[in-house]
C-alpha cells in the first residue's frame, strides 16, 4: 500500500548527529506503510546545543515522539517530564513518547537485547551473565537484565579513570534491584574466566572487534567459552568479530548487535503506536545495510 502525506501525517524523528548514515527512517517508514499508519519519520542533525529546541517541537509540532542517539541522550533526561524506570537508572534516553504533550523519556537498547536472545534461544532470566565493558549499550544492557530478573551479572572493565565513576553507577543500578552487580578489573583473566564458568551469558559490549581493531578480541583465553555457554557482541560490522567466531569454533550459542538494533526500534515503535512493528518486513533492511 502506497503511504500517501495527508493533512492528517504525524512526525516522528530521529535527533542525532552525524545522523545522515542512519537506516532507522526507512525501517519505520517500511513499517507505517506496511501497517497502513499516517505517519513518517525523519532525521535531523541536531546536536546538544539545539536539543532544547528540537525537544520542544516535539509538543509543538504534536508529534508521535522522537528517537535520540548520540550526543543527545544524556541530556535529554534533563528535558523530560517523566522519565521511565529503565531511563532513570541508565541515565540517559533514547526514545521520547508524547502523551498530549507529557513527554516521556524511555530507553529501548536493553529491551532489545534482551528480546535478541530469543532468536538464539537462550534465556538468562534468574542466571549469570558476564559483560565486558562499561559504556553507555553496556548500562543500558544491564538495567533491563536486572530489571528483567536476571540474578547476578559480573562486570569487566579497564582500570581507567572512569573506573570508579562506574563502580558507584554499577552499585546504584544494583541497589535499585533485585540483582547482584559487581565491577573487576579486566585484566584479572583468572577472575574471568571463574565468572564465567558460572554465568550463562557472555558479553562483549566493547568496540574491541570494529576496525581498526577488527583482528583483536576483549578476551585472550578461549578457552573459557564452553558448548553450553551463549556468547554476544553489541557490534555488528562485521557481522561475525573474531570474538564470536572463535566462540562459535568452541560451539558456543553466538549473537551479533543486529537483533539488538532491530528490536530496541521495535521497542520504540510499538511505544509509538501501539502497535507492534511487522520484523519480518524490516528485518531484510538492517541485514543488507
Amino acid at each position: 500500500m502506497e503511504n500517501k502525506i495527508t493533512g492528517h501525517t504525524r512526525l516522528a524523528a530521529l535527533f542525532a548527529t552525524p545522523i545522515r548514515h542512519s537506516v532507522s527512517p526507512m525501517i519505520h517508514n517500511t513499517a507505517f506503510q506496511a501497517l497502513g499508519i499516517d505517519a513518517v519519520y525523519l532525521a535531523f542533525e541536531v546536536g546538544t546545543q539545539g536539543l532544547s529546541q528540537a525537544i520542544d517541537s516535539i509538543r509543538n509540532l504534536e508529534m508521535l515522539g522522537a528517537n535520540l542517539s548520540m550526543p543527545n541522550k544524556i541530556l535529554a533526561v534533563e528535558h523530560m517530564d517523566e522519565l521511565s524506570e529503565a531511563a532513570r537508572l541508565i541515565g540517559a534516553v533514547n526514545t521520547i513518547t508524547n502523551d498530549n504533550g507529557k513527554l516521556t523519556g524511555h530507553n529501548t537498547d536493553g529491551t532489545g537485547f534482551m528480546r535478541s536472545l530469543e532468536d538464539i534461544d537462550v534465556n538468562i532470566i534468574g542466571k549469570k551473565m558476564t559483560i565486558i565493558g562499561a559504556g553507555g549499550a553496556a548500562t543500558a544492557i544491564i538495567v533491563q537484565a536486572a530489571l528483567d530478573g536476571v540474578k547476578e551479572i559480573t562486570v569487566y572493565n579497564r582500570k581507567d579513570d572512569f573506573y570508579d565513576n562506574i563502580k558507584k553507577k554499577l552499585a546504584y543500578i544494583s541497589d535499585n534491584t533485585d540483582c547482584i552487580i559487581t565491577l573487576h578489573d579486566l585484566a584479572d583473566q583468572n577472575e574471568l574466566a571463574k565468572d564465567v564458568a558460572g554465568s550463562a551469558l557472555l558479553l562483549n559490549a566493547t568496540g574491541v572487534g570494529m576496525k581498526p581493531l577488527e583482528t583483536q578480541t576483549p578476551i585472550q583465553d578461549f578457552s573459557i567459552i564452553r558448548p553450553d555457554l551463549a556468547v554476544c557482541d553489541v557490534i555488528y560490522t562485521p557481522r561475525e568479530t573474531e570474538f564470536l567466531k572463535q566462540a562459535r569454533l568452541r560451539g558456543a550459542k553466538t549473537n551479533n548487535g543486529l537483533g539488538m538494533l532491530l528490536y530496541q526500534g521495535a521497542a520504540a515503535f510499538e511505544k509509538w503506536t501501539g502497535k507492534e512493528m511487522p520484523i519480518e518486513i524490516v528485518k531484510p533492511i538492517i541485514e543488507n545495510n
